[in-house]
């Protein structure tokens, strides 16, 4: 299950830099599959989906911090829990029932994006 950011957001950042897949952008900013992963070229992707980690994509939110459904792990293979979770003050990072998960298909996103960890 991949996690949200819901609309409480105060749009402080922390949990920004805290994500090790670069899934988490901040609101009105375009994203690209390669940011902070192995991904490059045309590909498919655990889940199907055809793309091209090189093209820049629309934001998911253009008023608050987001989280890519496709990108975001919860943090599976780099550590214990969600790390935008831990470091949010407000507690909106939240478990996102629209996108939900096994822990091996998260561990498989993961080596996906990361193949050299």
């Amino acid at each position: 299950m991949a996690i949200i950011i819901t609309d409480e957001c105060i749009n402080c950042g922390a949990c920004e830099p805290e994500c090790p897949n670069t899934a988490i952008y901040e609101g009105a900013d375009d994203w690209r599959y390669k940011d902070g992963t192995g991904l490059n070229g045309s590909l498919v992707l655990p889940n199907g989906k055809t793309v091209d980690a090189d093209e820049t994509q629309e934001p998911i939110s253009d008023e608050i911090y987001y989280i890519v459904p496709d990108k975001c792990t919860e943090c599976k293979g780099f550590h214990e829990e969600p790390q935008c979770a831990a470091v949010c003050p407000v507690d909106c990072c939240v478990p996102d029932d629209d996108h939900v998960e096994t822990e091996e298909q998260l561990l498989g996103k993961q080596k996906f994006m990361h193949p050299d960890n």
